[in-house]
């Protein structure tokens, strides 16, 4: 089934993120959905992240919200195609239910989530504070606008949904600030969505898987535009602590403890403007850069 996409990129994630249940029978909770276009023609990961989130959602009691997930990256998905997903249910207790699913293109299986949503109550609390120091989004924005127009730089930027700004400089073109294994990045959708929470937090789990590589590529000083660098998402975990609006500015703090036999491990954590902590994430990747001696410090 063919689909028009339109050219507000925000109604555009929304459109994909809308999924359709028609396909679902008595015994199963299987839903449908589409892709948004990608330079690549492969699916955005953070898209099939946050719509295995809303499909496993839809499935659970109004009173529960999902507060962990860990996914894998099994194959490439293919963006000009639909897809399904498949929801099982694993488990409805007292206060927690787990669900797994499946996102399937042309019947193999591409991405696989298990989550686990809570009925919460008052219990003790305490967090982390966000970094000290971390140039405002105004100031970094108007920094931005000094890149270079590199088609990569301009396609990551005008055509994304979320408006992505580098505390530290970006890695487009080349890699600005210090090379070490850490950055800050404000994120924001460009346009309100509305006021759902649900809708909140599977938009929160699309943001997480942009830039989240970056902190292992800064510490080598290796950019987006090198020539052929492969990055692939591997897996995908992520723990939401607090509610958020993702259409204010979040800070998304990110470093890499390590990176090794091609394979590069991130971690991140999202910041309302305030300093509050509103979730965790951390995802591996496989990274190949050519000459990999000459930028791995060895």
């Amino acid at each position: 089934m063919s689909h028009v996409e339109p050219t507000d990129p925000v109604a555009m994630m929304l459109g994909v993120l809308d999924l359709d249940s028609s396909a679902a029978r008595t015994t199963e909770d299987i839903f449908t959905g589409h892709s948004h276009p990608m330079p690549t023609g492969r699916i955005f990961g953070g898209q099939v992240l946050a719509q295995a989130i809303i499909a496993a959602d839809r499935t659970t009691d109004d009173d529960r919200v999902p507060h962990s997930m860990h996914g894998y990256f099994l194959r490439p998905g293919d963006a000009s195609q639909g897809l399904t997903l498949s929801v099982d249910r694993i488990h409805d207790g007292r206060s927690f239910s787990t669900r797994r699913t499946q996102a399937y293109q042309q019947g193999v299986p591409i991405f696989s989530m298990i989550a686990s949503f809570e009925r919460e109550d008052p219990g003790l609390e305490h967090a982390v504070v966000a970094p000290e120091g971390v140039v405002a989004p105004e100031v970094a924005l108007a920094a931005r606008e000094r890149i270079a127009h590199h088609p990569l730089s301009r396609r990551l930027i005008d055509a994304n949904p979320i408006e992505v700004v580098h505390a530290d400089g970006g890695i487009y073109d080349r890699v600005e600030g210090e090379q070490v294994p850490r950055q800050n990045v404000w994120m924001r959708t460009r346009t309100p969505i509305g006021d759902d929470p649900a809708l909140h937090r599977a938009v929160l789990a699309y943001m997480s898987d942009l830039t989240i590589q970056e902190s292992v590529l800064r510490a080598h000083g290796v950019a987006w535009s090198t020539p052929g660098l492969k990055v692939a998402s591997l897996d995908h975990a992520m723990w939401w602590h607090r509610p958020a609006r993702v259409d204010e500015w979040l800070l998304y703090a990110q470093e890499s403890p390590s990176a090794r036999g091609g394979r590069g491990l991130a971690t991140g954590r999202l910041f309302t403007r305030e300093g509050v902590l509103v979730a965790t994430v951390a995802q591996e990747i496989m990274v190949r850069v050519p000459d990999a001696e000459a930028v791995s410090g060895g």
